[in-house]
């Protein structure tokens, strides 16, 4: 069960990394018009937004996961 809780940790911190370049990539990738359009938020904005929350439901879930590893293994006593 240990292994598999590694693993997990592993993936999960793997997908935050993934979607935080995404992010950076979609906010380097903004326009001027982007930043000046008044008709709400542009597509690239929802899209930075949806990957930095994506990010912080990944990193959630590693936290979660070692915290769970740690309760099953004693804390490393």
């Amino acid at each position: 069960m240990t292994t598999f809780l590694v693993i997990l940790i592993i993936l999960a911190a793997i997908a935050t990394v993934v979607a935080l370049i995404r992010g950076i990539i979609t906010f380097l990738r903004t326009t001027e018009e982007d930043l000046k359009g008044s008709h709400g938020p542009s597509a690239s904005g929802l899209k930075q937004n949806k990957m930095m929350m994506a990010r912080i439901g990944f990193q959630a879930l590693a936290v979660l996961i070692v915290a769970l590893l740690l309760l099953m293994t004693g804390g490393g006593r």
